[in-house]
């Protein structure tokens, strides 16, 4: 499966560094940051906003932060960031039940290991990732009785930047990069 457009034949050299530091980093060829070199400054944007997303925070640890990026990965239907986002999933200490509860392939009520708060960020996730977007004031209200401000503020841009890549990616028919090969 071939993406809808190929990359450019040369790239340009402060791209090509920051395409070799995200090879680097993920140990793959990173196809999304390759195309988005026909336009500069689309991919400077996008580099930059995936290098400063939230992996961990005071409160919110790699684990709540991996499962929304899974949650809005899956509720996005983008195999590229499903495959990307899903990679190592067990590193985070989450289980093949609880992956699955995220796939929708299990009731998220069945699944009694994750925490009240993780069960919020999970449905925030959704939310976020839905069309049109719709939030029920008694669902903000739990979530700000579980979350502060900042914390919200990280889960949202989580599931955003997920949802940002998701559409992008999806617009140019980049397949999976291999990553649960």
């Amino acid at each position: 499966m071939e993406a809808f457009i190929k990359a450019p034949k040369k790239l340009p050299l402060f791209l090509r560094f920051g395409i070799w530091i995200s090879k680097k980093l993920t140990g793959k060829d990173m196809l999304p940051a390759k195309i988005l070199a026909w336009y500069p400054k689309a991919a400077i944007g996008s580099g930059l906003l995936e290098s400063l997303v939230a992996h961990k925070d005071r409160n919110l640890d790699e684990r709540i932060l991996k499962i929304v990026r899974i949650q809005a990965s899956y509720a996005a239907a983008c195999p590229f960031c499903i495959d990307m986002n899903s990679y190592q999933y067990d590193k985070k200490h989450i289980s093949p039940d609880e992956l699955a509860a995220l796939q929708g392939r299990k009731a998220l009520e069945e699944v009694k290991t994750f925490t009240e708060r993780e069960q919020l960020a999970i449905e925030y996730a959704k939310l976020i990732s839905q069309t049109p977007l719709r939030f029920q004031p008694a669902f903000i209200e739990s979530l700000k009785q579980h979350f502060d401000e900042r914390e919200m503020v990280i889960l949202a841009s989580t599931a955003a930047q997920v949802n940002y890549w998701a559409r992008l990616i999806q617009a140019f028919g980049i397949p999976p990069a291999g990553f649960l090969d």
